[in-house]
């Protein structure tokens, strides 16, 4: 009878603590249109989802008096306090447009949520330029060295990454860098991409994400531009130094479940330099959009991007101590080079029902590079000079499915949703070469010449699982590459073929403390690629050199206005052979340590007003070398940069942003010194009715700032000995531009 009472007891509290499920259609009240990707939290439990193609969602576990938040940056929260009536039910919610600010992004359970808030910068202060869009990663940094028409060399977490040997770069799931590029490993050039077209960015530093790869060390970036368009947008820049930009965006087709739109960008400038750069940059890009508000989405982008400039390359400190030159000419004028890229690409979602659905993505692009550069000037040849012309023609093709399903456990408070992706990215390049030249005419030797085939077929699988506060994160990821060279220098048929198996465990693990605060350890293990011509040098052995990192930090939001992180973190990095693409010669460049610090603040000052600020720390070094002879050329230790910005002050908007380098060793017993630099950065707009009038101001104090260093031995034409110092390219002086701008 006792054993009767007490399963009767059972059952009843069980039945009194019955889940129920909560689920609606997110629609936006400016044109009742369903949104996707609405964030639908739980601020009880900690339980949280996203509205899908069609606005709808599920939220399980919901009881009375349970607290539901919905959000979306550029709209304004909505709360919904549970009550009898909405349980088992479907509801709608309607989001008001608003302007972005801190309190529309809420921490949740997820690896990279640093990211969301990172997206408030990107809003609030809008990049002007492509590659800029990099500077809004804390820590990164980038600069220029050959007359804007090359890709930026890129700076992250004690790395030198060259252009992109380090950092993933995407663009709409279609991948930036470039493996075995003429220049350098993972060259990646971002100015296909118009700025205005950027919607948003997903970032994370360290290897911790099983759906990335190749060149996932020390982060990735993935940039979303623009699905549709809300305006027609006209906009014409002029400045300085002969500059001259125009940009346009306009909608081609506007329909009830499909719509179209077309952008275009020209660039025109001198730049700073006393030999005109002579600089020109044309992009177009068209999206077409469908999406039938039920379960299926597809986005279909077309985009031509060409560039051609002239450069006055790195100049060596001694020459313009001796009066030669001054800081912005140039000791060889003949750099400089051309290049294009050409994308079709597509992205399509299908939701096969609630829980689950299908994102696949494919895309072919077709890429030439050619680049004259002189880094020596006379060391190598003194009666010809050192011009090198470094070449390559590229077909890119791959594709990618991911297949994501969740799941409500029987437990209270328990969620699973797990991803399983396949893909492959195909390269071939044609006539990729290294020749030394004169006047951009003249091939006096062919250094390297050939033909490179890669390809890396890759699958991963990635686990979220949520119990309580905690979520844990395992994920694997499988990649397979062949790497076949035909050197076309020979006179017999020479090809050589490697192939490699990698995987690259992760474990992730969040505690949600709260509504307002995240706890995180990343650990995982990554690698970058090899270029084809290291690999097959190397008989395949040291191909795939592993990092291995992990992050232990925290994500505050103490109050709605202010967001606080920091992050403990390091990264190893094993025994790699570099080609250079320079030189055409295969370099170890030995084991790595690095640890560093990470420190970001958030601060939604007024509703008008929005503060930023990273501050990061590395210390980086060989491991294998001993102490005083261990820096890494080039690393920066001691980095910051933010910003203050206000808007709808009046009829005014605009802000006020700085990035800060420290000094750091530009060669590995630090007797050679890179200078660090203070830069301010100002812009100002006038908003009248549909029109805009702004204007750009960089380096707003005029600082004397090298924007590239290198320490580089190299003799001019007048010199019996070579000397090795830094070498720069000055960074911009104080550039003023004016900006008007109507939407219709």
């Amino acid at each position: 009878m006792k054993k009767h009472i007490l399963l009767y007891t059972l059952l009843a509290v069980f039945s009194s603590v019955k889940a129920h499920e909560l689920s609606g259609i997110v629609t936006s009240e400016d044109n009742n249109k369903p949104l996707q990707g609405v964030g639908v939290y739980n601020k009880t439990t900690g339980a949280y989802t996203y509205t899908d193609v069609s606005g709808y969602f599920e939220l399980d576990d919901i009881s009375v008096n349970h607290i539901i938040y919905f959000y979306q940056l550029g709209y304004e929260n909505q709360e919904l306090i549970i009550l009898e009536k909405h349980l088992d039910s479907e509801i709608n919610i309607k989001l008001k447009i608003s302007s972005a600010s801190l309190d529309q992004v809420l921490i949740v359970s997820k690896v990279n949520v640093l990211s969301n808030f990172v997206n408030v910068d990107l809003k609030t202060s809008p990049v002007k330029s492509s590659q800029e869009i990099l500077r809004k990663i804390p820590g990164l940094i980038i600069g220029q060295h050959a007359g804007g028409g090359k890709a930026e060399q890129i700076f992250l977490r004690g790395f030198d990454i060259d252009h992109g040997t380090d950092i993933a770069i995407d663009v709409d799931g279609m991948p930036v860098n470039m493996v075995s590029h003429a220049h350098g490993q993972g060259y990646a050039d971002m100015h296909f991409i118009i700025p205005e077209t950027i919607e948003n960015l997903d970032f994370g530093k360290g290897a911790y994400y099983a759906n990335k790869g190749n060149f996932n060390t020390a982060g990735y970036v993935d940039i979303k531009t623009k699905k549709t368009i809300d305006n027609n947008v006209i906009s014409v820049e002029a400045g300085q130094f002969n500059t001259l930009r125009a940009m346009s965006m306009l909608k081609i087709w506007d329909g009830e479940n499909s719509n179209a739109y077309i952008a275009s960008e020209m660039n025109l400038t001198d730049g700073v330099f006393e030999s005109p750069q002579n600089f020109n940059r044309l992009n177009v890009m068209g999206r077409y959009n469908y999406n039938n508000f039920k379960d299926q989405e597809f986005n279909l982008s077309l985009s031509h991007f060409q560039s051609k400039w002239d450069a006055s390359g790195q100049i060596p400190q001694r020459a313009v101590d001796q009066g030669l030159i001054s800081r912005f000419g140039a000791i060889d004028d003949t750099e400089g080079g051309n290049t294009s890229r050409t994308n079709i690409w597509m992205n399509h979602v299908k939701h096969i029902d609630e829980h689950s659905n299908i994102k696949s993505s494919a895309y072919i692009s077709q890429y030439d590079f050619e680049l004259f550069s002189n880094f020596t000037f006379f060391l190598e040849d003194p009666i010809n000079a050192d011009q090198i012309r470094q070449y390559e023609d590229r077909t890119i093709i791959g594709a990618k499915s991911v297949y994501e399903k969740s799941f409500h456990l029987d437990d209270h408070d328990k969620q699973l949703k797990y991803q399983a992706g396949i893909g492959f990215r195909y390269d071939d390049v044609n006539d990729v070469q290294l020749s030394r030249t004169k006047n951009r005419k003249e091939l006096l030797e062919r250094l390297a010449f050939g033909n490179v085939d890669e390809l890396n077929a890759f699958s991963f699988f990635n686990l979220n699982y949520k119990v309580n506060k905690w979520t844990f994160n395992p994920g694997v990821r499988l990649d397979y590459f062949t790497f076949d060279y035909q050197d076309l220098l020979t006179e017999a048929y020479n090809s050589k073929s490697e192939n490699k198996v990698l995987v690259s465990p992760k474990m992730n693990f969040i505690y949600a403390a709260s509504p307002q605060t995240q706890f995180f350890l990343k650990t995982g293990l990554g690698y970058h690629s090899n270029d084809t011509r290291v690999v097959t040098a190397n008989n395949g052995r040291q191909i795939l050199p592993t990092a291995f990192s992990t992050d232990l930090g925290t994500i505050l939001k103490p109050t709605d206005k202010l967001v606080l992180n920091f992050a403990l973190w390091s990264l190893f990095l094993q025994q790699e052979f570099v080609y250079v693409g320079d030189a055409a010669i295969v370099e170890p460049s030995g084991k790595t340590a690095r640890y560093g610090l990470d420190f970001g603040l958030r601060y939604q000052i007024a509703d008008w007003l929005y503060f930023n600020t990273d501050v990061n720390y590395t210390h980086a070094r060989s491991t294998e070398e001993p102490s005083g002879q261990d820096y890494i050329p080039l690393a920066p230790d001691l980095t910051s940069a933010g910003g203050l910005s206000f808007k709808d002050l009046g009829k005014f908007s605009g802000g006020l942003s700085y990035r800060f380098v420290k000094d750091r060793p530009a060669n590995e017993d630090n007797s050679i010194v890179a200078e660090g630099y203070f830069i301010t950065d100002l812009s100002l707009n006038y908003n009248h009715k549909n029109w805009t009038f702004g204007l750009i101001v960089e380096n707003l104090l005029d600082s004397e700032w090298n924007e590239t260093q290198f320490a580089t031995e190299s003799r001019l034409f007048n010199e019996a000995n070579s000397f090795e110092e830094i070498h720069f390219t000055p960074g911009t002086p104080f550039f003023l531009r004016g900006k008007v701008s109507v939407r219709f």
